[in-house]
């Protein structure tokens, strides 16, 4: 072999590229992860036995449960497709076609159970809540009805505005409505009275014995069908 070092500054034959892992650190975190889990298994079975629910307990790390400040608006999925792994399951139990919550790894199928379970217990110590709700101050009461008041007020107000908005709107349509009705009877009337004038013009130079297309199409008929008149004679 020659004597000469590596790319990294020694012999090939010296360096060793894998990766050296800790068999005890990772045997102890395994036990530790053993023992939870059955301490887990354990408590849900004695929960069970005493007919109760379950529920993760608290570290202390918690806060307080707070009511949501977003709308569900679950009218926005209404024909739309969602993506799902392959081999997904068809229960709660993991990722699949529905509402998933990230939190219990769980899926529901309609967005009833999904609002139920959001309120559950279950999900509340999931995501580091107690389950339980501060209780308001009577200033903090106050302050929220207040809020709660002027922003109804703040709607009426819009609600009157965008009224007035669509009432000035439908005037204006109105208008140009009418206005079209006028231009047109304007062009009708004008172009009869160029048609008349143009037939007193040819009459004029030409004689009353003159026909003008369309004049006596009337006389035409009747004289067509036999009538020669409808007028009375008068007995002396």
């Amino acid at each position: 072999m020659s004597n000469k070092g590596s790319a990294y500054g020694q012999a090939a034959g010296d360096t060793d590229f894998r990766k050296k892992y800790d068999l005890d650190e990772y045997a102890a975190k395994a036990k530790e992860r053993e023992a939870a889990e059955k301490e887990e298994r354990k408590a849900r079975w004695e929960a069970k036995m005493a007919g109760k629910k379950y529920y993760k307990p608290m570290d202390g790390t918690e806060t307080l449960t707070t009511a949501r400040n977003a709308t569900q608006d679950f009218s926005k999925l209404v024909g739309t497709s969602t993506l799902v792994p392959a081999g997904a399951g068809v229960g709660k139990r993991g990722r699949g076609a529905g509402f998933y919550c990230e939190a219990c790894d769980l899926t529901f199928k309609d967005n009833l159970q999904w609002i139920e379970h959001t309120n559950s217990m279950q999900h509340q110590r999931n995501i580091g809540a107690t389950g339980e709700v501060r209780k308001a101050t009577a200033e903090e009461v106050h302050a929220r009805i207040e809020a709660l008041w002027e922003r109804e007020q703040e709607r009426k107000r819009e609600q009157v505005i965008s009224l007035k908005e669509r009432l000035e709107v439908r005037k204006e349509e109105e208008e140009k409505e009418r206005e079209e009705k006028r231009r047109k009877r304007k062009e009708v009337e004008e172009r009869r009275r160029l048609e008349k004038e143009a037939a007193l013009k040819i009459k004029t130079e030409y004689g009353e014995d003159v026909r003008i297309e369309g004049e006596h199409d009337e006389d035409d008929m009747m004289a067509a069908l036999g009538f020669t008149g409808f007028g009375t004679t008068a007995k002396k």
